[in-house]
C-alpha cells in the first residue's frame, strides 16, 4: 500500500467517475432506472420472480463494462499509488476500471459485475472473463449462479471493512458520488475528525456536506489536477485552489 510512513489517501468513488468512461449511471434522468425499474431487476424479489430478466439486464451491463476504458481520473489515482503514495480506494461501482488502470487496493462495496456467485452461498465467487450467466449455470454445490452484486434490500458485506479503511485516512477524497446511497454515504463519519475531505464533482457545491472542501469539476479534470499537486510536492495537502 505504498510507504507506511507516508500519509494515507482514502478515495471513495461513485458512478460519476465511471460515467466519464461511458458507463451509464442509474439515477440520472436518462439513467438505467428510467428504462429498468429497480424493483424489476435489482432486488431479491425480482430474482425470485424472473431470474432470466435479471440475468439479461446484468449481461447488458457487463458488456458495457467490458467495452469501457479507464479514464484520466482512474489513471491518475493508479499513478499516484505506483509512485509510492499510500492509496486505498473504496468504490460503489461494480466495474473493474480502477483495477484496469493499475490500482491494487480496491474495495468494491456493491460487488463486482465481472464475477458470479452462488445464489445460496455468497462466499462462493466465480470470475467471468467472458460471456455472462445463464439459467442452469450452477455453482460447485449445485445452486444457480447470480451476479455478484448487492441488490436493494440486501446487506453490504464489506461495509465494516470500508469503515476500517476510512478510519485510517489522513485525507479523504470523494469522487463522483451524490453521497445519497446508504450505508455507503455514512463512510465520511468514520474518517478521523482531523482528516481533511474534498469532494470532486460538477455539483460539488450542492452535494458537499458542511466541512467538506469542494472542487466543482468532473473527475477526469479534478482528480488529475489534485494528483499533480500531490506528486509535485511529494505529500498530500489541501490546496486552496487547484490550477490545471
Amino acid at each position: 500500500m505504498g510507504d507506511p510512513r507516508r500519509p494515507h489517501l482514502v478515495v471513495f468513488t461513485g458512478a460519476g467517475i465511471s460515467a466519464e468512461s461511458g458507463i451509464q449511471t442509474f439515477r440520472a434522468s436518462d439513467g438505467l432506472w428510467a428504462d429498468h425499474p429497480v424493483e424489476e431487476v435489482a432486488t431479491p424479489q425480482a430474482w425470485q420472480r424472473d431470474p432470466g430478466r435479471v440475468l439479461r439486464f446484468y449481461d447488458q451491463r457487463r458488456d458495457q463494462v467490458r467495452r469501457a476504458r479507464p479514464n484520466a481520473a482512474h489513471k491518475a489515482l493508479a499513478a499516484l499509488e505506483k509512485h509510492g503514495f499510500r492509496v486505498s480506494i473504496i468504490t460503489q461501482n461494480i466495474d473493474d476500471l480502477h483495477e484496469r488502470a493499475g490500482s491494487r487496493h480496491v474495495l468494491h462495496l456493491h460487488g463486482e459485475i465481472l464475477k458470479a456467485r452462488s445464489s445460496v452461498d455468497p462466499r462462493m465467487h466465480y470470475p467471468l472473463p467472458r460471456g455472462g450467466i445463464r439459467l442452469g449455470d450452477i455453482c460447485d454445490k449445485g445452486s444457480q449462479l447470480r451476479p455478484d452484486v448487492v441488490w436493494f434490500g440486501e446487506s453490504v458485506p464489506h461495509f465494516a471493512d470500508a469503515c476500517e479503511i476510512a478510519a485510517q485516512a489522513d485525507l479523504l477524497l470523494v469522487v463522483g458520488t451524490s453521497l445519497a446511497v446508504m450505508p455507503a454515504a455514512s463512510l465520511l463519519e468514520h474518517a478521523p475528525l482531523d482528516a481533511p475531505c474534498v469532494l470532486v464533482d460538477p455539483e460539488a457545491d450542492a452535494l458537499a456536506p458542511p466541512g467538506v472542501a469542494r472542487l466543482g469539476q468532473t473527475a477526469g479534470r479534478g482528480v488529475p489536477a489534485l494528483v499533480r499537486h500531490w506528486w509535485r510536492e511529494g505529500r498530500l495537502w489541501m490546496p486552496e485552489t487547484v490550477v490545471e
